[in-house]
Formats: C-alpha cells, structure tokens, sequence
C-alpha cells in the first residue's frame, strides 16, 4: 500500500512543515550554499512520503551538474540524463514543471537511464524545477525504490517544498549580496583611511595641499605600479615606523 495512504494527510504536513522549519533553521547557520543544498536534499526525504534518495540538478551555461546528494547511487543517475541530455531531472530543469515518471515509462523514453535505475533498485522518479538563482536553473530529484512510489500527492507535496525552499534560497542570496557589499564597502573605508593618512603625513612634510598630496601619491601608484591603498600603507610605514591596521 502507497505510504500516503498509510499516513493522515495533516501528519503527512507536518512532515513538510517540520522539513522547511530545519530548513530555515539552517539558513541562520550556514555560511556556503552547497551546504544548504545538502540540507534540501536531505529534508526532501522527510517532505515527500516515499522518497528514497535525492539530488540537485543544477544547469549553468547549458552545463548539468549535481549539487548535493543523498547517496553516491543518485550522481551517479544524474549522469547518465546529463550523458543523454535528457531525463526527469534536466525536463524539469529545462520546462519549470514537475515531472513524474515510472520506470516503464522510462524505460521507452530513456533506456539506459532506466536500465541503471532499476539496477540500482529504483522504479520512480519524481523532480521538481528549483531557481537558485539569477545563473541557474535547476531541480530537486526523488528518487523511489517502489514501482509507482509516486502520486498526485506526491507532485503536490513536493511542488510545496520547493516553493518554499526557493524563496528560502532567494533570501539566502540577497543575504550573500548584502553581506558581501558591507565586506566591500568595509574594505573601501579602510583603504580610503590609509590613503587619507599618507595624505595628511605628505601635506605635513611638503606642506601642499590634500589634492596634490593625493596626486603625488597617484603617480608614484603608477610608477611602481602598486595599488593605491598598498602604496600609502608602505609610506605610512616608512614615515612613522608603524604599519596601519589592515
């Protein structure tokens, strides 16, 4: 008997709920995507009822890989659709739509593909498409070891689970941009207080003006063809005997 029948359907909820909130949780930790692609695969077989191995697909430039697994077995799948250009994974990559297919139906459209799944014990296969990002497509891959582990449900239930994992995931990103752009914009303060110091030594030593010591240091940078902010920080150093803090 399919798992969804054995399980109430509220129950079957709190499965997904429980999965996006383990999700969440790990966005407040993580510090590298690949680690919360992982952390999707591995809730993904907590959300869908039935779900016995899973992977991310991820298209950049036309060119498929996997992202994150939950076993050797799945890559290994993955690449035989990546060898074709085709498979459940990459159609739904590709169109933005669920797709769901048994192992007969694989086996007419995707022989070899089907062949090495059911060698490794698999009759079901169930992917989703996934934004990650502005460069990427991609999908979240299921796969079952039963011969019709899937169902309407199922497409449901996973339809859910990656809506909500791409808007965590788009969060993530902006998270990522803003974090970097203070990173950025961090590093461009200290530089512009190192070269406002040589500045300020020069204007002492030459007695000229802020614009002139600031060209000064300008044309020795591209004498020596040494960065700006690397320039000022030896000078400083030469003159006081003390190197500015990075």
């Amino acid at each position: 008997m399919d798992k969804v029948r054995d399980e109430s359907l509220p129950r079957v909820l709190d499965e997904v709920t429980g999965a996006l909130e383990t999700l969440i949780a790990a966005l407040d930790n993580a510090d590298d995507s690949a680690v919360l692609l992982h952390q999707v695969c591995r809730q993904v077989t907590r959300a869908v009822p039935g779900v016995d191995e899973a992977s991310i697909t991820l298209i950049t430039d036309g060119v498929a890989t996997t992202a994150a697994t939950t076993s050797d077995i799945a890559a290994a799948l993955d690449r035989d659709q990546y060898a074709l250009g085709d498979g459940p994974c990459l159609r739904a990559a590709r169109t933005g739509t669920i797709v769901r297919v048994s192992i007969s139906d694989a086996t007419e459209m995707w022989p070899v593909f089907a062949k090495d799944s059911a060698e490794a014990g698999f009759g079901s296969f169930l992917s989703a498409p996934l934004a990650v990002g502005d460069r990427h497509t991609g999908a979240v891959n299921c796969y079952s070891t039963r011969g019709h582990g899937f169902a309407e449900l199922d497409e449901k239930l996973l339809d859910l689970y990656t809506t909500a994992v791409t808007a965590a995931l788009h969060a993530y990103n902006r998270y990522q941009l803003l974090h970097d752009t203070a990173e950025h914009l961090s590093t461009a303060l200290t530089s512009r207080a190192v070269i406002d110091q040589a500045k300020g030594i020069l204007m002492v030593l030459h007695r000229i003006s802020a614009d002139d010591a600031f060209a000064r240091l300008v044309e020795q940078s591209q004498r020596d063809n040494v960065k700006l902010r690397d320039l000022a920080a030896r000078f400083i150093t030469h003159a006081t005997g003390i190197a500015p803090t990075p």
